[in-house]
């Protein structure tokens, strides 16, 4: 075995071996050669060479969303540390570990004019969990601090940053690698891992203003599958005061729970939306895609909101009473001990306005001509059972959200800070990680943006892309503001490109149709065996789409 002979290089990849790190992705450069070298040497870890920085973060992060443990990225020094940003906001805001290590130059070599060389120490300090700056000869300090920052990413589940100066020479190796002792302690003894129940009397006081309350709705963000949380949140059914909304992403799936939010409220009324307005909020999970939800309970309200996450409460909706720093899972075991069934007609009133709805829904869709509409209603009916579903961005997600969800599937969004920029490399991450067949649904604007996502020898041949091309970003019709301005088609982005060419370059089979039944054709095999990933390209014709959705919504009324 080949290790490098630096010493800093050793002891960050002797510091990831004793904490158990996997999978590390190198953009190759020459600064880093140290790293790259000692990784890529080591039988314990899997490496993979990604060459654009943004999309080898991005397939990082859906790598750590699927297996819910750090992976390492390891990049040059200079601009190339800045393309990883994106990716690091994003895991910052999903909850997902992620390590960063960037080579440098020496702080000697700083501002004088030197190339490839920029200030990196503290880059991401707004959106880190911890920025491990390693000084040259400091063993001790050094050594804490990388220890430090994997036990963050690890313990807090976010992005951490070890910013690592290397002067030359960079090739010069060694036969070993130094032992670093396993630090374990450190997680230990501050309790990163090991959950304390609530105190039983505090909980009873919300126990007891739940039980008197004949209102209350529970809403789930963007949440990882979970068999235990979904037996939890079925249990709320079973009481008539009570009304579960659920997004696509929060996979949690059941008949009486509400999971086309805009669906439902958007022709309500005032007096309707006072009437729904919950005396108590109680959410979990992530972030929110519905905006809908958002402007009503921003202006309608509850008398009490109360969020359930052991890390952070985001007060979306401006009303925050209390944050119960615990898993969703051990409130509940404990929460559920101290409440008791409330009459009320709450649930019946709105599951038989969600019946209504649906049916209004299904009428719809049974008449209007081939658009982004039909086809995510197509796509969506096609998708097999037990698949892992990636959705980009923008409408792609929206569209989602008006269609039931199978149990079996699992499904996954950037909803951090919903971006288009890494929606595909994310989804190739998380194809390269999970067993199950991964489906990646996508609008044109994202795709193309994220196109060197393709430019990766690890896709594996059942990865599937379904692309919806509408020439355009077909969202900015929909929303008032920019169709009534004058400058449309710089917020549209008419294009007028297809992936032909892409998935030639790339090796990736390509199907294209433009109509239902061409659709409904390719669709009856599209997700079969393979030697080769597969993109299936659906045109649809933009100058009807925003009117068959406008028309949709109308039709609820």
């Amino acid at each position: 075995m080949k290790y490098p002979k630096n010493e800093l290089a050793q002891l960050v990849i002797a510091s990831c071996i004793v904490n158990n790190i996997e999978d590390v992705i190198v953009s190759p450069g020459s600064r880093n050669a140290p790293l790259t070298i000692g990784f890529t040497s080591h039988p314990k870890i899997n490496t993979y060479s990604i060459v654009d920085e943004r999309c080898a973060a991005f397939v990082g992060l859906g790598m750590a969303q699927q297996k819910r443990k750090p992976v390492v990225l390891i990049c040059t020094s200079g601009s190339a540390l800045l393309n990883y940003y994106p990716a690091v906001c994003e895991a910052f805001y999903s909850d997902i570990p992620l390590i960063v290590i960037s080579a440098d130059r020496p702080s000697h070599m700083i501002d004088i004019g030197d190339g490839q060389t920029i200030r990196q120490k503290n880059i991401f300090e707004n959106h880190s969990l911890y920025n491990a700056n390693l000084i040259e000869g400091d063993v001790i300090e050094n050594e804490k601090n990388i220890e430090k920052a994997i036990l963050k990413a690890i313990a807090e589940k976010g992005p951490v940053h070890i910013n690592v100066p290397f002067d030359e020479p960079l090739y010069e190796t060694v036969g070993s690698l130094l032992e670093v002792k396993s630090k374990k302690e450190i997680e230990d003894s501050e309790s990163f891992l090991k959950e304390i129940p609530l105190d039983v009397e505090f909980l009873q006081g919300y126990a007891d203003r739940w039980n008197s309350s004949n209102k209350k709705i529970v809403l789930i963000g963007a949440q990882y599958p979970d068999e235990l949380l979904q037996v939890q949140l079925k249990h709320f059914t079973k009481d008539p005061s009570i009304l579960v909304f659920t997004e696509t992403i929060s996979n949690a799936v059941d008949g009486k729970f509400i999971n086309s939010i805009d669906q439902l409220i958007f022709p309500l009324n005032a007096e309707e939306f006072e009437d729904l307005k919950p005396d108590i909020l109680l959410t979990l999970g992530g972030l929110v895609v519905s905006k809908k939800i958002k402007q009503f309970f921003r202006e309608y309200q509850p008398k009490s909101h109360w969020h359930i996450d052991s890390k952070k409460a985001f007060d979306s909706f401006h009303c925050l009473t209390h944050h119960f720093k615990i898993s969703p899972q051990l409130f509940f075991s404990q929460f559920f001990f101290l409440t008791k069934t409330v009459e009320s007609t709450y649930q019946k009133k709105w599951l038989d306005v969600k019946l209504n709805r649906k049916k209004k829904h299904k009428a719809y869709l049974s008449n209007i001509e081939f658009s982004d509409l039909k086809v995510h209603e197509l796509v969506h009916a096609s998708i097999p059972d037990g698949t892992q579903l990636q959705l980009s961005n923008s409408s792609i997600i929206r569209y989602a959200q008006l269609f039931d969800v199978k149990q079996s599937l699992h499904i996954f969004c950037n909803r951090g800070t919903s971006g288009i920029d890494g929606s595909t490399s994310t989804a190739i991450g998380a194809a390269m990680t999970s067993k199950r067949q991964t489906v990646f649904v996508t609008g044109d604007i994202s795709f193309f943006y994220d196109s060197n996502a393709l430019w990766n020898a690890y896709i594996p041949a059942n990865f599937r892309i379904v692309l919806v091309n509408n020439n355009g970003g077909g969202i900015f019709k929909f929303i008032p503001g920019p169709s009534q301005s004058d400058a449309l088609e710089y917020f549209e982005t008419p294009h007028g490109l297809n992936a032909a060419h892409l998935c030639k370059m790339y090796a990736i089979g390509y199907q294209s149709v433009s109509d239902e039944l061409e659709l409904k054709n390719v669709l009856e095999d599209f997700y079969k065996e393979s030697d080769r990933p597969k993109l299936l390209e659906i045109h649809t014709p933009s100058e009807i789409n925003d009117g068959i959705l406008k028309g949709y919504f109308n039709n609820l009324k």
